[in-house]
């Protein structure tokens, strides 16, 4: 190692400090990312040595399945509620952000529910959506001064509703403090300026600030479409998919495929196609962002 140059010891550390996780990366990333493109070509019960394959069918199935298409609007609920997460989270940043009085206890209160375990955020709602004894009922019968017995849960018109808002309550928070930090990134001189100039807050955020920070909302929509399309632990604690299948999200259905009906082939080639659904969506996303930058 002495006798070798600056160049070469240069060198041989950083091939030194890349060889881990490059292995690393290629062990857990790369590897199974091949092996599932090649199961979505292959029949598979996960079990027994047989391998059958069947080229494209296992993709053709998917593609013809109205079932699959339709539990996509369950994802899109998500994605609602989380353009609502981002636009709560920006405007608690915004006023946050000012000299209001006790502004650092706030971001504590609305920072605290990313922190907790996401199993006991979803056993506290489960309480509290529950029909019978549930607080969210009890709460809306004082108001209302008469008896109400909604089943969050239990309704295919609103389960999916519910479940968006837990993950809201969870996650807004996050994007605050992202937010936050980016507010806190613009310069005073060009928001001092645009006071003097007689700017209205309204046209300073239209004119300063949303464009200062336009590619940390496309970090947090990035996030949001992803955790959307990728919807699971939610679903899967809270109501495992029902009422008949209501609330029941792509990844869950593909969870189900793998170890309920032990089609692996099958779900292979749905976690391919949802791959290639994120890259579509997020390039249009990156397109339009990048429109509205320029």
């Amino acid at each position: 190692m002495f006798n070798l140059s600056y160049k070469q010891q240069k060198t041989a550390i950083v091939i030194g400090f890349l060889l881990v996780p490059l292995a690393l990366l290629a062990a857990f990333g790369v590897y199974p990312a091949l092996e599932l493109i090649r199961l979505s070509f292959a029949s598979w019960n996960g079990f027994t040595a047989d391998l059958k394959w069947v080229g494209l069918d296992n993709y053709r199935e998917v593609l013809q399945s109205p079932e699959l298409f339709k539990i996509f609007g369950h994802n899109a609920v998500y994605l609602l509620w989380g353009l609502m997460q981002n636009a709560a989270g920006l405007m608690f940043a915004i006023v946050l952000g000012s000299r209001l009085r006790g502004r650092n206890a706030y971001r504590v209160i609305l920072f605290l529910p990313y922190i907790l375990n996401g199993t006991a955020v979803a056993f506290m709602f489960k309480y509290m959506y529950q029909t019978e004894i549930g607080s969210l009922n009890a709460l809306l019968s004082a108001i209302s001064f008469r008896d109400v017995s909604i089943s969050w849960l239990g309704n295919p018109a609103i389960v999916n509703h519910a479940l968006g808002f837990v993950g809201l309550w969870k996650f807004m928070g996050f994007n605050m403090v992202v937010y936050l930090a980016a507010l806190q990134s613009i310069p005073t001189d060009m928001t001092e300026a645009a006071r003097i100039d007689g700017a209205s807050r309204l046209q300073m955020l239209r004119h300063i600030t949303l464009p200062s920070i336009v590619r940390i909302i496309e970090l947090n929509l990035f996030l949001t479409i992803i955790g959307a399309l990728e919807a699971f632990e939610l679903p899967f604690l809270l109501t495992g998919g029902g009422p008949l299948g209501a609330s029941e999200t792509f990844v869950t259905h593909t969870v189900a495929t793998a170890f309920k009906f032990s089609h692996f082939g099958l779900a292979s080639a749905m976690s391919v196609i949802l791959i290639v659904l994120v890259v579509l969506v997020l390039s249009l996303q990156r397109m339009i962002m990048r429109r509205w930058d320029e």
